[in-house]
């Protein structure tokens, strides 16, 4: 499943809550790029005479060691009277969290997940639940996906990782108690893009997870490089080329770039300064954010 990149980075966000395919802009969007070498992860401007968005990408975890708080990015955060997340982020300290969470990836009485496997699927995900120091009966009770989630980011936290780093915590921390806040979804709208894949394509995430276990943390070192870097076009490679479920492509990236760009053609009959942060993968490449901006005649700056 060649997906497992986007859907590993996409899974992040609601593991830490408890947490588009080319690689370079389509011709007739409206994106613009300067010619100097990026200073850090990218940043995009969208303005009209009394309105300015700028759009932001995230990584939800991040070792310690990254330092990525500057420059454009603190300027544009401080001046913005709005900050907009995919989630609210109070989301991830609600104790209503969890009850969202049994309602939506809890399995009905009577049924199992290791009965959804093959036997050859279920002594691959026996193992690997082994490797993490897990019971075989651990995800039992739970839908593919959200076992899929789980296993996805445990290697992470097991190697220092962690959502206090993440760029979302760190924004919302530097924005102060003042600034006003806004969400794009809902935690249980992001959830249920999840929860709402079919249950064959849930398994193949599951064992897609599984089978790449040993490669989620260098492959994650990877799209933190790209990203601090600010390689919008290598990221968008790595991250969202070849997915090759279109099912899975369009609930979880390209139906709510969509959304997302109407969201904020709406808000730009507003004046203001909002600073607007989603997942790194949705400003990357075609179908992305900017590309649906671009669709609606929307210009789009790269700032940094």
């Amino acid at each position: 499943m060649r997906s497992f990149r986007s859907l590993l980075a996409a899974a992040s966000a609601i593991a830490f809550t408890l947490q588009g395919c080319a690689a370079t802009p389509a011709d007739d969007v409206a994106v613009t790029t300067p010619a100097v070498e990026s200073s850090g992860p990218a940043l995009w401007r969208v303005a009209d005479e009394d309105t300015t968005v700028y759009l932001f990408g995230t990584v939800h975890a991040l070792p310690e060691d990254v330092q990525w708080y500057r420059g454009p990015v603190e300027n544009a955060l401080t001046g913005s009277d709005v900050l907009v997340t995919e989630i609210p982020l109070s989301a991830m300290k609600d104790p209503a969290s969890q009850q969202i969470v049994t309602s939506l990836a809890g399995l009905p009485a009577g049924q199992s997940l290791r009965a959804m496997l093959s036997d050859e699927q279920r002594a691959s995900y026996e193992a690997a639940l082994g490797s993490l120091s897990l019971p075989p009966a651990a995800f039992d009770r739970f839908e593919p996906w959200f076992a899929a989630i789980t296993l996805s980011v445990l290697p992470l936290i097991q190697n220092g990782w962690s959502p206090e780093m993440g760029v979302e915590n760190v924004i919302d921390q530097r924005a102060g108690p003042d600034k006003e806040r806004a969400a794009l979804e809902t935690l249980g709208q992001q959830m249920s893009f999840f929860d709402e894949m079919p249950q064959d394509a849930q398994v193949d995430y599951l064992m897609a997870v599984v089978d790449q276990m040993d490669q989620i943390l260098p492959m994650m070192d990877r799209m933190v490089d790209e990203w601090a870097e600010g390689d919008a076009a290598s990221l968008a490679s790595l991250m969202n080329d070849n997915m090759d479920d279109a099912t899975v492509a369009e609930v979880l990236l390209y139906n709510r770039n969509a959304n997302w760009a109407e969201w904020i053609d709406s808000r730009l009959d507003q004046p203001g300064t909002v600073f607007i942060a989603v997942g790194a993968g949705h400003l990357a490449g075609t179908r992305s954010v900017q590309d649906y901006l671009g669709q609606r005649g929307i210009e789009v700056t790269r700032v940094q």
